[in-house]
């Protein structure tokens, strides 16, 4: 009977992490034009208008190389998301900004969302994951 219970506790498990995976997706994000290649660029991936470049569903930091910088944001639900970064040339792990509040470091957003007079809408980042993985550039 324990034999029993553990193989079919083994199963229980095992479906559902294959469950998790079936529904999890990669996001391939590209940012090219990158000015040079020193500090970092940090990437944040936002999961609602409401947390939009306040509070950060998940956060990577990309290596830049030949001005291009590529990163993948693993294991990724289906719903709309939207994507910011910036280039942290002096590694500080701050967007640097001048006394107007303006940033004095690169800035991008997916779908290339203008930044006009402020930060970038969300209405205009924004993006959906819906059953696929996807892949993401961002131009500098």
């Amino acid at each position: 009977m324990k034999k029993l219970f553990a193989i079919l506790l083994f199963l229980f498990c095992f479906n559902s992490a294959i469950a998790q995976d079936i529904n999890a997706y990669d996001i391939e994000v590209t940012i090219n034009n990158i000015e040079n290649d020193e500090g970092q660029i940090r990437i944040g991936l936002y999961n609602s208008a409401d947390s939009w470049l306040k509070n950060i569903d998940k956060g990577l930091n990309g290596t830049i190389e030949n001005g291009t910088c590529k990163v993948i944001f693993k294991n990724v639900s289906n719903g709309t998301y939207a994507i910011s970064s910036y280039h942290d040339e002096n590694s500080n792990n701050e967007l640097d900004s001048n006394m107007l509040g303006f940033p004095k470091e690169t800035v991008g957003s997916s779908n290339n969302a203008p930044a006009k007079l402020g930060p970038p809408k969300w209405d205009t980042a924004k993006f959906v994951v819906n059953g696929e993985s996807l892949k993401l550039t961002i131009d500098y």
